[in-house]
């Protein structure tokens, strides 16, 4: 080989347009302006652990122009982030930092970075360059196309629907980890149909390969083949990326961190921003272990900590050191605020949820009339189903609220259905409520529900039973009617019709196994029921439930409207994985009670209950100015008569000096 001769870049005296030592603060300072032993830019493997509200995206912004004015050209940068918007919004912070062109730089995210790869050379893994990727509904259509190609007898045992299937396909190659993995961590009840599940994945990639299409994870998987198996691309791609910066590395996968090891493998220059304390994505495949074994991988890494929090009063920032220092593994850190004053935060124990929200409400309004807007107010929560009170509370005393986690919790399609098995049960003549069951059974559509509702309503308008065989049920929901029926004639049998035993009955006789099949979060959804029956346990009639669902449920666009309008203040609702990357000054966090918060599912291990401290971490670092944490002492639950609860272990965690305790007291003559 011959020797090689290096250029140099050519530079006289450097003038650069920021002034990066007032910009940013110490921490800041040192990692976006580290350099290599040899004084260049060339500053090797770096691992940035930047804290809650300690300015990771201004971090990285400025590590970008830093390189640009010290004579990186802008195409030898990739930038990866986990939404287009995050790497759309830091390069236009480098726009308007610079007057330098850095249009060429490569940003986005991985399946964005990977989709611009694969154009150019998707031809070398037999496809076309214009070939086209599928959403989620396509993937899930094709996949349900495939059962039926696949000859596979669903009438025999149910079958896991596209959906579910797409899930699982998902998570194997995210955590690149197989089929039979999978299912036996996670979806358990699928076990025994490995070997058809497994097979259907061929008959999937080459119908795929055949219609020219990629789904979202192939965007990856083939992106990381090219590198593998075609080394002319690989060495390319290689040699083009000179620096390689990762946001939110905490919140990688497996592939997705082989594959920013494939790219940065030749220069070395990768730069890592994450807080391992904020890793709580493990149920969608992230690997808290990427960022904690980063130095290992990288034995000549760097480690740079940013600890300055830019958020929250002292108090908030006290407690939130502390409620982490329970996990083993982790890079220790301690925030350090930036502003001073400001209260200690609460602790609320209420009698029960009813009370909670009680409490949550009316200190809402207290805020506001003491000038914090209600935009400026949170409440969060581990699980939806824990604001199930909170939100018929705040809709009785006409406060306007938005829920970040998705719909309300009564207008989610599994709580709808299990209402209409109640509604028809109350009330035969419900037209829409019986026909919302008939397409639950396979292959029943808005046609056939309206043919087989002629021939049943005068069946349950006489009140007799349904028959459990009838010639009118098409063969393929023979099976699921039958159980149907009969939960529906149970339902209408019972006396006295109480709600909470009802839905059980549901759940039970119908619905768990359909939600198996229809749902990859069906362990999730059913659990969300069987809530939904404590809660049914306080009202004396279904009468009475049904009403106060109906008054719930009776606000569908509400949510949408008030986010497009801007023109209405309203709380914010949301789960603690949705709040992540959000503040607010007044933070709720309720139902902080063990089995709630953490989960009692998460607790079966040390990572499991590791990754629900973190999640708590999350919770009140989003506090600017005031932390309100509350659990109900009692809580009713399905089946008994509810229990007393135990303060969550992060509570008992706490040192008692980092919060004020709060007993509930009631006005005399107002109860």
């Amino acid at each position: 080989m011959a020797p090689e001769y290096i250029l140099k870049p050519a530079h006289g005296p450097r003038d650069l347009h920021i002034d990066y030592r007032v910009e940013l603060n110490d921490q800041q300072f040192a990692a976006v302006t580290a350099t290599g032993a040899d004084g260049t830019v060339n500053s090797g493997p770096m691992l940035v652990i930047a804290g809650a509200g300690s300015g990771k995206t201004r971090t990285l912004t400025y590590r970008v122009a830093w390189l640009v004015e010290h004579d990186v050209p802008p195409g030898r940068i990739l930038l990866l982030t986990f939404t287009n918007k995050a790497a759309k919004e830091m390069l236009r912070r480098v726009e308007n930092l610079l007057p330098t062109d850095i249009s060429a730089i490569w940003g986005g995210t991985f399946h964005h970075i990977g989709n611009r790869i694969l154009r150019r050379h998707a031809k070398l893994l037999g496809y076309g360059q214009d070939f086209t990727i599928l959403d989620r509904e396509d993937a899930k259509d094709m996949l349900d196309a495939c059962v039926a190609e696949a000859g596979i007898d669903t009438k025999q045992e149910r079958f896991p629907k596209g959906d579910v299937l797409a899930e699982i396909y998902s998570l194997a190659v995210n955590t690149e980890r197989t089929v039979e993995q999978v299912l036996a961590e996670q979806y358990d009840y699928f076990s025994h149909l490995a070997g058809p599940i497994k097979t259907l994945r061929e008959v999937y990639r080459e119908r795929k390969l055949k219609a020219n299409a990629m789904d979202y994870d192939d965007l990856l998987v083939n992106t990381l083949r090219l590198f593998q198996e075609h080394d002319e691309v690989a060495a390319r791609y290689r040699e083009q990326f000179l620096h390689v910066l990762v946001d939110e590395y905490q919140d990688t996968n497996k592939i997705q961190a082989d594959l920013i090891d494939a790219i940065a493998t030749v220069h070395r220059n990768l730069m890592v921003v994450g807080d391992d304390a904020q890793s709580i994505y493990s149920w969608r495949g992230a690997n808290y272990r990427n960022i904690l074994g980063f130095p290992q991988r990288y034995p000549s890494a760097r480690t740079f900590k940013i600890e300055v929090n830019y958020r929250s009063v002292p108090s908030i920032l006290a407690l939130a050191n502390d409620a982490i220092k329970g996990n083993i593994h982790q890079f220790a850190k301690n925030l350090t605020a930036v502003r001073s004053g400001g209260a200690k935060p609460w602790l609320i124990p209420c009698p029960d949820s009813n009370q909670q929200s009680q409490f949550v409400a009316q200190r809402i309004l207290e805020l506001r009339d003491e000038g914090v807007p209600l935009n400026d107010v949170a409440v969060l929560y581990r699980a939806h189903y824990h604001a199930m009170e909170l939100q018929m509370e705040l809709t009785r005393r006409n406060i306007p609220y938005v829920i970040t986690s998705g719909l309300r919790f009564f207008e989610q399609a599994h709580v709808k259905d299990v209402s209409c098995f109640l509604k028809v049960a109350v009330n035969p003549q419900d037209e829409m409520a019986f026909k919302r069951i008939l397409k639950l059974l396979a292959g029943i559509g808005a046609k056939t529900a309206d043919k087989l509702w002629g021939k049943f309503h005068p069946v349950l308008s006489a009140g007799k039973p349904l028959l459990l065989t009838s010639e009118a049920i098409p063969k393929k929901a023979v099976d699921d009617w039958k159980k149907a029926a009969q939960v529906l004639n149970q339902l209408r049998q019972m006396q006295p019709k109480r709600a909470a035993e009802m839905i059980e009955q549901i759940i039970d006789g119908f619905y768990a196994s359909y939600l198996k099949v229809k749902f990859p979060n069906a362990r999730t959804r059913e659990e969300d029921l069987h809530q939904l029956a404590s809660f049914a346990m306080q009202f004396d009639t279904i009468d009475d439930f049904l009403s106060q669902l109906a008054l719930l449920t009776n606000l569908e666009a509400e949510d949408a409207s008030l986010l497009a309008s801007n023109e209405q203040e309203f709380v914010r609702l949301s789960t603690v994985h949705q709040a992540k990357g959000q503040e607010w000054r007044a933070v709720f966090v309720i139902g902080l009670c063990d089995g709630m918060f953490p989960l009692a599912r998460s607790l079966d291990n040390l990572e499991g209950e590791e990754e629900e401290r973190r999640l708590f971490y999350v919770a009140v670092t989003r506090a600017k100015d005031e932390l309100y944490l509350t659990y109900p002492v009692f809580r009713m639950t399905a089946g008994d008569s509810g229990g007393f609860q135990r303060p969550s272990r992060f509570l008992a965690e706490l040192p008692k000096t980092h919060y004020q305790e709060f007993s509930i007291r009631h006005q005399a003559g107002h109860w």
